[in-house]
């Protein structure tokens, strides 16, 4: 009988669904995660259609959708407060199949937890190194209390994002994170606020977006060009210092947010692909294969899609490699596309010259709305393979007990 554990390797998002995923296809799951519990951090995240059509097939799509209705309207603004232009949620909808649903990272991330069994996640474990052999994989990690572990398994799914140790460890050669150029700030009201409609302001050099989350609070994130490694007592005041004199409701909503739930982060991606996702009987996933920066709003989603087709070519019976190769050429090409397009908007959205971003303005004015949607379509056009994980459909939530 076939060996079917699986390690994984980091309970975020992609860490989780993979377990989810791997579950319905008949795997025995053990996560480790190095935090010391598994409540999801972060401000806000975008799950446009791909993302939940992957959570379809993981059967919480339902569970996630009840948070809030999708949307799409919208648009991109300067930062004196004029419209570039405008989206509607309805016309994308009808027309393109195209959706996003926001809501906070930690429901997300609770909702996957719930559909895994008490136990299946050991936190405080930090990875040290993967051993493999042509028939297993052993996961070598410490924890506080019982020092050094070893976790055997035929499966090791690397989710432990951008900086991986994982990564690093077997893929040597791939070189680290690179820095794209800007931080961001992250935050969400501690209250409920009207919002008329999310946007996307551009500036010189710098960025601010505000969308609305499904419990009426506002969630809202910042980005500007800077060296790495720059930190302010207070950011919520350096956030109102650059951006307090942009168009209403900007300041008002960051003063609504408490200071201590302002995060920073130096954003880093992986430009340079790898040339496999998987070595031997590891599969790297998310953010650890392919960090990508936040300009299109699919890192989760990706994620998500890496979780669906990992566990949907591990649902038979045949050899893990083989399994692992077909993960690998279908995932690939997808990612590279996506991360290569993120970083062209992302150079675009941060540009500083003021030639070159009254260009970017007036072509954006220019763009009809529906162009600019049918690229987002063609952005979220992935469909989840069929079969799913579980064979003959999404996952149950029952089956989670």
């Amino acid at each position: 009988m076939r060996d079917r554990r699986s390690s994984g390797v980091g309970a975020g998002i992609g860490g989780l669904a993979a377990a989810v995923g791997l579950r319905a296809a008949g795997w025995d799951v053990t996560v480790l995660e190095r935090d010391a519990d598994t409540r999801g951090a972060g401000a806000g995240i975008s799950l446009w259609s791909n993302g939940l059509r992957a959570l379809d097939l993981l059967g919480v799509g339902d569970t996630i959708r009840a948070h809030g209705p999708l949307t799409g309207q919208g648009g991109i603004r300067t930062g004196t407060g004029r419209w570039l232009s405008r989206s509607s949620g309805e016309r994308l909808h009808t027309d393109n199949d195209l959706g996003v649903l926001i809501l906070h990272r930690a429901e997300l991330h609770s909702c996957l937890l719930a559909a895994l069994p008490r136990g299946a996640v050991r936190t405080g474990a930090t990875v040290v190194d993967v051993e493999q052999t042509d028939s297993s994989a052993t996961v070598i990690h410490r924890t506080e209390h019982a020092g050094q572990q070893r976790l055997t398994a035929a499966l090791v799914v690397v989710a432990d994002g951008v900086r991986s140790r994982v990564r690093a460890a077997i893929l040597p050669r791939a070189g680290a994170p690179a820095y794209a150029g800007f931080t961001a700030w992250r935050g969400v009201t501690g209250d409920r606020c009207a919002l008329p409609r999310q946007s996307e302001s551009w500036g010189r050099g710098a960025v601010f977006g505000l969308t609305q989350l499904p419990d009426g609070r506002v969630y809202w994130f910042a980005t500007a060009n800077e060296r790495p490694g720059g930190r302010h007592a207070d950011e919520r005041a350096e956030v109102l210092r650059r951006f307090g004199s942009w168009h209403p409701p900007i300041g008002e909503i960051v003063r609504s947010t408490d200071p201590e739930a302002v995060l920073r982060h130096d954003i880093y991606s992986h430009p340079r692909p790898l040339a496999e996702f998987t070595l031997g009987r590891v599969a790297l996933l998310g953010d650890a294969a392919h960090a990508v920066t936040p300009n299109l709003g699919q890192g989760g989603g990706l994620a998500l899609e890496d979780a669906v087709v990992l566990a949907s070519e591990l649902a038979g019976d045949g050899p893990v490699s083989r399994a692992l190769a077909r993960y690998d050429a279908a995932r690939r090409p997808r990612a590279e596309r996506i991360s290569a397009l993120s970083q062209r908007i992302g150079r675009l959205a941060q540009a500083e010259n003021p030639i070159l971003t009254t260009l970017r303005d007036t072509l954006v004015a220019l763009t009809p709305s529906t162009v600019s949607a049918r690229s987002l379509a063609r952005t979220a056009a992935w469909r989840p393979p069929s079969p799913g994980p579980g064979g003959s459909g999404p996952m149950r939530q029952d089956d989670a007990s």
